[in-house]
C-alpha cells in the first residue's frame, strides 16, 4: 500500500466537512440561522484532524522524507503546499473568532463567517488537487517500497502521539455527520 494513498483517504473526509462549510455559509448568506455548535464542530474537524493529524503527517513525516531525498523545501511543491497550509489556518483562526462573536449575537459576524468558510474552503479544494494529482504522484517516484511502508508505520505512531487511538475514527464520524446536519432544512430568522 501506498503512504500517499491513506492521505487521499483522508482528503475525503476533509471535502465532506468542505461541502458541509459550504452550505452552512449559504444557509447563512440567506438568513437562514446555522447551530453555532455545528460551526464549532466544523472548525474542530478542521483544527483536529485536517491540520493536526493530516497536514501534521504531511509536513513531519512526508515532505521532511521528501526533502532527505533532494526535494526543496523552500521552493516548489513542498514550498507551496506548506505556504497554503499557514493560509487555511489563517482563514479557520478568523472563522472561529466570527463563530465566537456569533454566539454572542453580533450581527456582522455571519459576514466574517461566511467569508472565511469560502476561503478556506476554495483554497483546501485546490490544496487537495494539487496534493492528489502533482505533490502525491512526484512523491510515489521518489519513494521506494521501503520507504513508503515506513512511512505508513510513521504515520499511525504520529496519529497515536499527537490526536491518540481511536480519534481518527471519530473525526470521520464527525465528518459524516457534518455531511448530514448540512442537508437538514433550517429555519429562517425572523
Amino acid at each position: 500500500m501506498l503512504a500517499t494513498k491513506l492521505l487521499k483517504e483522508e482528503h475525503r473526509a476533509i471535502e465532506k466537512v468542505l461541502n458541509a462549510l459550504d452550505a452552512f455559509a449559504l444557509k447563512l448568506e440567506k438568513g437562514e440561522k446555522v447551530n453555532a455548535e455545528i460551526l464549532e464542530k466544523s472548525v474542530d474537524f478542521i483544527r483536529t484532524f485536517a491540520d493536526r493529524c493530516h497536514h501534521g503527517k504531511e509536513e513531519d513525516r512526508l515532505f521532511q522524507l521528501m526533502v532527505r531525498l533532494g526535494f526543496s523545501k523552500n521552493s516548489g511543491p513542498i514550498a507551496v503546499m506548506l505556504q497554503e497550509h499557514e493560509l487555511g489556518r489563517s482563514f479557520v483562526k478568523a472563522m472561529a473568532d466570527a463563530i465566537e462573536r456569533y454566539k454572542g449575537g453580533d450581527a456582522s459576524s455571519k459576514r466574517d463567517i461566511v467569508t472565511n468558510a469560502r476561503e478556506y474552503t476554495n483554497l483546501l479544494r485546490q490544496h487537495i488537487h494539487k496534493e492528489d494529482n502533482i505533490l502525491y504522484p512526484l512523491a510515489n517516484r521518489a519513494l521506494r517500497e521501503e520507504d513508503q511502508k515506513n512511512l505508513i508505520d510513521e504515520f499511525e505512531e504520529f496519529e497515536r502521539k499527537e490526536i491518540g487511538i481511536g480519534v481518527h475514527e471519530k473525526y470521520h464520524r464527525l465528518a459524516e455527520n457534518l455531511e448530514i446536519e448540512a442537508r437538514l432544512p433550517t429555519r429562517s430568522e425572523e
